[in-house]
């Protein structure tokens, strides 16, 4: 294992504290939830490119970010009806 994968590896394992955030957090909170576990997760497929050597790693990870970005709009938009 290279310092790659091990970066890859501890920034997976904090996504565990970010999830039980998004679980238990006040109601407000749980919108930052998951804009940091979607950075998390793309700092993790870039990381992880770099690790493997695989390029098609980071075209994945421009895809998650955007994607994600996209997806917390929808839920705020979604979340905006009962606050």
């Amino acid at each position: 294992m290279n310092t790659w994968l091990v970066a890859a590896a501890i920034v997976v394992a904090t996504l565990l504290p970010v999830g039980v955030f998004c679980v238990r957090g006040p109601m407000f909170d749980r919108v930052v939830g998951p804009e940091l576990a979607s950075a998390l997760g793309t700092l993790a497929l870039v990381l992880l490119a770099e690790g493997f050597d695989r390029d098609i790693y980071f075209d994945l990870a421009v895809v998650f970010g955007v994607a994600s970005f996209a997806g917390s709009l929808v839920f705020v938009r979604f979340l905006e009806r009962w606050l």
